[in-house]
């Protein structure tokens, strides 16, 4: 349908791209000025009409796409992202549902599908969740051996981090974030225990540095291939484009001959 396509073609420019940014930006400053009491006595009614002018907004250009797009709108994961936060905003925040009206600072969220290199490390972290839950695995057995070890060495003097398998598991975990881990906890520990460094500083390898560097190469090679299909998709259809083009000025030409 022409008009389904000089609709599609009006999105894609860039600057109706650039313009969209523009008003997620716009309306996430709005929403963050709405919480200032001050700023609300002085210029609620305006940030309100703002507010719903970027709702507004928001609505026509998700319309757009789905006049456009037909039923190939619900194919794309990104067109049920946008389509869900513009969802929400709409429902009325009435009496016991007053909580969504927190929730429109999703509309922030829609800055990620208009921007394609945040689009590209979404991509990227979902492509990782399957080799990171092989990790996590790992990582949820190394502090299950290191909490009982922990708690079987260290719960008679240090019951407070070390009384039970949970307080050793928190306390490992303060560890391996390196957040006051020698201070606070490991150096009183080896004034009991001074060979407890035997088993902190194994831990804090095995997790701090291995297993976290294992998580940061499975996000970072699954960016490079979801940026790798991308570039791969953005050519197949510059192809299909100019195969179209060609195609139509073959038909051209077979006109103007006959």
């Amino acid at each position: 349908m022409p008009a389904r396509a000089a609709v599609a073609a009006f999105l894609d420019r860039p600057s109706v791209s650039r313009f969209i940014i523009a008003v997620i930006l716009v309306n996430a400053v709005t929403l963050g000025l709405e919480t200032s009491p001050a700023v609300m006595d002085r210029a609620g009614p305006l940030l309100i009409a703002l507010d719903r002018t970027c709702l507004a907004i928001f609505v026509v250009e998700l319309a757009a796409r789905l006049f456009a797009q037909g039923l190939r709108f619900f194919r794309s994961g990104w067109n049920l992202f946008d389509f869900a936060i513009v969802g929400i905003s709409l429902i009325p925040a009435g009496a016991g549902l007053s909580v969504l009206r927190a929730l429109r600072i999703l509309r922030v969220l829609r800055i990620v599908s208009a921007v394609p290199s945040l689009r590209r490390v979404v991509d990227g972290l979902g492509r990782a969740l399957p080799g990171m839950g092989s990790v996590f695995v790992l990582i949820l057995l190394i502090y299950y051996i290191a909490a009982v070890i922990a708690t079987k060495l260290f719960a008679a003097s240090f019951p407070d981090w070390f009384g039970n398998l949970g307080a050793s598991a928190y306390s490992l975990f303060q560890i391996m974030t390196l957040e006051s881990w020698s201070m606070g906890i490991v150096r009183p520990v080896m004034e009991v225990y001074p060979y407890a460094w035997a088993f902190f500083l194994p831990f804090i390898l095995m997790t701090t540095f291995a297993v976290m560097n294992l998580i940061v190469g499975l996000i970072v090679n699954s960016m490079q291939e979801a940026t790798a299909e991308e570039t791969r998709e953005e050519t197949h259809a510059f192809e299909e484009k100019v195969l179209a083009r060609l195609a139509e000025i073959e038909r051209k030409l077979d006109a103007s001959k006959g």
